[in-house]
């Protein structure tokens, strides 16, 4: 997974870089043809200087009796020359090629230009001349120059790109950052985004009417759910108080008595189902406070010390290593212990005999870690998917379990931005860690 931002720039880069190795390769063919063309262009300029000379000064500096009716001048490095000889008159002479000359025993190729011309009535045959060898040297020098110059507009425009694109996206960091921070479902108490990109602001505005009707439903979910739970309260009290009563008489039958312990049991149930979803609902309206200095290991050890005696009748090894202190400021205690109770008890419900449950607190990279692992039946994918869902683990038969027991859990650590994370694997048993935040003391 990638973000936009880094995706518009690779998008971007990886353009330049095709276009670019399109450019590169038809690059020496391109400087090839630009050279030769300027090369030629050299050549019939110093053709007209040189015209222009002798129309000045004659051919008598250039060709005298000595010279054998020719004249010859190379410079020291052999890479340019000029010659004017005499010809016989058969046809005109005007094109450029490439010939080898011979100078002090070297062959050397020259790009030449022939041209032939009157003057005083004589035939004469101008050659002027450059090295190859030059040409190529220039051409190099041309291609490093255009691959350096290719290289820092690639490095620029690509810094340009992340710089532009950070600053256009910026936004849209703003809006994924307030749902990030929010635990509830409302905007109402952030501004509204100022930005000049229509896109953002409609994004803005959807998001925030959105979670204005999200909220709303939220709001009677929870009335709903507390005007149930009060409501059932009342019963379910007086029935168990019915019960009670008609169990206290004498001269009941077996038959009789057994039922009603039965119903009893299954009141407690309800009634603890009832208090477990006011308890969800009060969390999640941040109707707890938090006040208290929690210390994590004295924490564990208590959560670790109630419920030994339910893993020795189990044969259950817990094996608890906390040596370090660490203290949680603005926190709930209670609502702390009925985090780590839940995990721990459930584990050691799922703990087959002989089985063992590890629990380590230890800081890590300036965060403060519990892990409680066990050697249980372990859990698919599909259901840590829905790990957090309420009722969407069955009850334990015949136990207290609600099925609603970690959502308290997840609940009350979204409530002290605890970060929860979970590994499971069928028959491997399963590991909870608990990221307690960084404000901790």
């Amino acid at each position: 997974m990638m973000k936009l931002q880094t995706k518009l720039a690779l998008f971007n880069l990886l353009s330049k870089l095709v276009f670019s190795a399109l450019f590169i390769g038809f690059l020496p063919l391109i400087i090839e043809r630009i050279n030769i063309r300027q090369t030629d262009n050299e050549l019939i300029n110093k053709r007209e200087e040189v015209i222009n000379l002798i129309s000045e000064v004659g051919t008598g500096p250039f060709i005298t009796s000595d010279t054998a009716g020719g004249f010859g001048s190379y410079n020291i490095l052999k890479e340019e020359y000029i010659s004017l000889e005499r010809v016989v008159p058969d046809y005109e002479w005007n094109f450029i090629d490439v010939t080898k000359r011979i100078i002090d025993e070297e062959t050397i190729d020259y790009r030449v230009l022939h041209y032939s011309l009157r003057i005083d009535g004589e035939s004469y045959l101008l050659e002027i001349g450059k090295s190859l060898a030059s040409i190529t040297y220039s051409a190099r020098n041309i291609r490093r120059i255009i691959l350096i110059f290719l290289a820092v507009f690639i490095a620029v425009t690509l810094i340009s790109d992340l710089s532009y694109t950070s600053r256009v996206l910026r936004p849209l960091r703003v809006i994924t950052g307030r749902l990030g921070e929010t635990s509830s479902p409302s905007f109402g108490t952030a501004e509204p985004l100022i930005t000049t990109t229509e896109d953002f602001v409609r994004l803005d505005r959807t998001l925030r009417e959105m979670m204005k009707k999200i909220g709303e439903l939220f709001r009677k979910e929870k009335e709903i759910t507390v005007n149930i739970s009060h409501e059932l309260m009342t019963p379910v009290s007086v029935l168990r108080s019915k019960l009670e009563n008609i169990l206290l008489r004498e001269g009941l039958d077996p038959a009789t008595e057994t039922g009603i312990e039965e119903s009893l049991r299954t009141l407690h149930r309800l009634k603890v189902l009832v208090n477990s979803m006011l308890m969800i609902t009060r969390i999640e309206s941040h109707q707890y406070l938090k006040e208290d200095a929690v210390e994590l290991c004295s924490l564990v050890r208590e959560v670790t010390g109630e419920l030994a005696p339910l893993a020795e009748d189990g044969d259950v090894n817990i094996t608890l290593t906390c040596d370090c202190s660490h203290t949680v400021s603005n926190a709930n205690r209670s609502l702390l212990f009925s985090m780590l109770y839940n995990v721990v008890n459930n584990a050691v419900q799922h703990t087959p005999r002989g089985g063992k449950i590890e629990i380590t607190g230890r800081k890590n990279e300036g965060r403060f870690e519990v892990s409680i692992s066990d050697t249980g039946e372990g859990m698919t994918p599909d259901q840590l998917d829905r790990l957090f869902t309420r009722f969407s683990n069955r009850p334990n038969p015949g136990g207290g379990s609600t099925g609603i027991g970690l959502a308290i859990t997840k609940s009350i650590a979204d409530f002290h931005n605890i970060a929860v994370r979970v590994l499971s694997e069928p028959g491997k048993g399963t590991q909870f860690f608990f990221f307690f935040p960084v404000n901790s003391l």
